[in-house]
C-alpha cells in the first residue's frame, strides 16, 4: 500500500505501524492518516504527521512506557521526524463516546512527549477528519468506529474554535505562532462560509482576495510558515497587527452565527 505519494513517508508509516503492532499486539484495531498529507496542504520539510491509533482498551503503563520509547526510537534513527509526528491514541469507547464522556487519550504530538490527556468533545474537529478524510493504513474503516458527525456539528466546532481565540491569541507572541493564527482564522473561517475543509494556502488566498486590507500581513504568514527557526526575527513588530486581524476574523465569524 502507497497512502502518500512520498515514498520516505511511506517507509515511516509502515514502521510506525509494525512498532505500534509490536508494542500492542491486537489491542490496535486501526490506524489513520488525516491531516496535511491528506487535504493537499503537506509540506515535507515542515509539516507534521497526523495520526489516529485505535485501541480495543486504554494503554497500560508498561505499553504507555513502551510506547514512548518507540516514538524516541523512530526520531533517534531519522531525526527529520523530531518533533513532526503526532499519534493519538484512543479506545474504541472513546471514540463511541466522545461527545457526551471524557476519557483518557495517548498523544505524542510537536512540542510535547507522549503522555495521557482528559480528553473529550474538543476532538470532534479530529474525528470528523478521521471519519470522512482518513486513510486507512490497518484495521476496519474509520466511519465503522467512530461516532457519526454531521457536517453541522464540525462546522459548529470550528465556529467555537475560532471564537476561542479570543484567549488563544493571549498565548501567542513568536513569529511562527502567529503565522499559525493567521492562517487558522483564515481556513476557519473559509470553512464556515463555504462547508469545506481546504488547504492552509487555499484559505489564505481566498481571505486575500476577500480582505485586501489584510492581503500583506496573510502574505507574510505564508511566509512565515515556511521558516520556523529564521533566526534574528522581532517578533514583537508584527504582533499588535496579527491581534488585530484575530479580532477581526473573529467578528467576521460572529456574524456567521
Amino acid at each position: 500500500m502507497q497512502p502518500t505519494n512520498y515514498p520516505h513517508i511511506n517507509m515511516l508509516l509502515d514502521t510506525l505501524l509494525t512498532r505500534m503492532q509490536g508494542v500492542l499486539d491486537d489491542k490496535l484495531i486501526g490506524l489513520y492518516l488525516y491531516g496535511s498529507l491528506i487535504t493537499g496542504d503537506f509540506d515535507d520539510h515542515l509539516s507534521d504527521i497526523d495520526l489516529l491509533a485505535a485501541l480495543s482498551s486504554e494503554l497500560t503503563p508498561a505499553e504507555a512506557d513502551a510506547i514512548t520509547q518507540m516514538h524516541a526510537d523512530i526520531v533517534r534513527e531519522s531525526a527529520q521526524w523530531d518533533n513532526r509526528i503526532e499519534v493519538a491514541y484512543n479506545t474504541l469507547h472513546g471514540l463511541r463516546m466522545f461527545k457526551t464522556e471524557r476519557g483518557n487519550l495517548g498523544i505524542i504530538s510537536p512540542g510535547e512527549p507522549f503522555h495521557i490527556v482528559d480528553a473529550g468533545d474538543e476532538w470532534l474537529v479530529n474525528w470528523y477528519f478521521v471519519q470522512v478524510y482518513g486513510v486507512t493504513l490497518f484495521g476496519v474503516p474509520p466511519a465503522s468506529i467512530i461516532e457519526p458527525t454531521s457536517k453541522q456539528e464540525f462546522l459548529d466546532a470550528v465556529k467555537a474554535h475560532i471564537l476561542a481565540w479570543r484567549e488563544y491569541i493571549n498565548d501567542i507572541d513568536q513569529r511562527p505562532g502567529q503565522a499559525y493564527a493567521i492562517l487558522t482564522m483564515c481556513r476557519g473561517l473559509y470553512t464556515v462560509r463555504h462547508g469545506e475543509h481546504v488547504s492552509k494556502r487555499k484559505a489564505a488566498e481566498w481571505a486575500i482576495e476577500t480582505f485586501p486590507e489584510w492581503a500583506t500581513l496573510i502574505t507574510n504568514a505564508l511566509a512565515w510558515r515556511l521558516v520556523p527557526n529564521e533566526p534574528n526575527v522581532d517578533h514583537a513588530a508584527t504582533l499588535e497587527e496579527t491581534r488585530r486581524f484575530v479580532a477581526f476574523m473573529i467578528g467576521e465569524m460572529e456574524r456567521e452565527l
